[in-house]
């Protein structure tokens, strides 16, 4: 009969930790723990930490200055970080980023690209850079340029292209390398309504065979074509959480009614079911209120019912689910 030693028992338990981690380090494209960046005094990232499972499509949201940019530089290694870690594909982007930047694709929001040369050609130079194969290199860029619809100008110089085309080369070359990861930002700036709706379906179809952190301020982009969304503001996160759980938010309630607005405002906030009287707008004796309630339907009759009851004049009622736009406002405009 076998005696199994505590050293083996010790060697398998050990083994079991280890595929543990790895097996989580493999689910996830990105990590970020307690990342900071400072410029001198000015904190632009302020101890940040959030993750991105494979296959997922996030949209990265936040006003100018937020720290979006910079938090995406140093994902791609063009920055370093002043403290904390971040990864992508398991690989630390301080001590192992030419690991990394073979696993990203990164579009920036201005992108240098060479003018003088033709769209193909300068994908061919740019896949020699990424030392693709040269067997199959050819097919390799005519899958991007359909993917990213610019095969009827790959001939064509650069610097003649619209800049839909020119931000569709440039993603064209992110994709290039067929990356894990890919980091764009604020892909769609400067486009005009056709060509960012072509774009976004051209990023919706890349995710699942790849991780797509998208930045932008267009929050109906967003909702569009997003899994998740993440929002940063003054460098840090407000709100990370499924676009899906968004509907299991509790409704607002915006109200019109005629009358003194104080005594208005004061008898909304007595009422069953009422979170949150929020003034938005006053025209004279009209005034317009938006209400967070509990999710009790009953609520908007019983409230109706008393503003009739006071003979005030109820010219608005509507009652509807948050959406994204309603809770980037409450995250990021909320006075702290």
């Amino acid at each position: 009969m076998t005696t199994m030693t505590a050293t083996t028992i010790e060697d398998k338990s050990n083994q079991k930790i280890s595929n543990h981690t790895q097996n989580s380090e493999k689910s996830l494209a990105i990590e970020v723990e307690a990342l900071s960046k400072n410029y001198g005094q000015i904190l632009a990232v302020q101890n940040i930490s959030f993750q991105v499972p494979r296959g997922q499509l996030v949209g990265f949201l936040g006003p100018n200055g937020a720290g979006k940019s910079t938090t995406m530089r140093i994902l791609t290694t063009y920055q370093a970080a002043s403290s904390g870690i971040a990864r992508v594909c398991g690989l630390d982007v301080m001590t192992q980023s030419m690991e990394v930047r073979q696993k990203i694709g990164y579009l920036p929001e201005s992108m240098p690209i060479y003018p003088e040369m033709r769209v193909r050609e300068y994908l061919n130079y740019r896949a020699k850079l990424k030392r693709l194969s040269r067997i199959g290199r050819q097919a390799t860029i005519d899958r991007c340029l359909e993917v990213c619809r610019i095969a009827q100008v790959q001939r064509r110089l650069i610097g003649s292209l619209s800049k839909g085309y020119r931000q569709r080369v440039g993603l064209a070359d992110a994709i290039l390398a067929n990356p894990e990861v890919l980091i764009l930002d604020e892909p769609t700036s400067g486009l005009d309504p056709i060509q960012i709706r072509e774009t976004l379906n051209t990023i919706k179809s890349l995710a699942g065979d790849h991780t797509v952190l998208l930045s932008t301020h267009i929050l109906s982009e967003v909702e569009s074509i997003c899994d998740r969304v993440i929002i940063i503001d003054r460098g840090k996160i407000c709100w990370n959480g499924m676009l899906s759980h968004l509907a299991e938010q509790e409704p607002i309630l915006n109200l019109g009614v005629r009358g003194p607005v104080e005594a208005i405002q004061s008898c909304l906030k007595q009422q069953e079911g009422v979170k949150g009287v929020k003034l938005l707008q006053s025209n004279g004796d009209a005034h317009s209120f938006q209400l967070d309630i509990t999710a009790n339907l009953a609520n908007r009759e019983k409230i109706a019912q008393q503003i009739v009851n006071n003979s005030w004049g109820l010219f608005q009622i509507d009652l509807r689910q948050q959406k994204l736009d309603d809770l980037y406002t409450s995250v990021v405009l909320r006075r702290d």
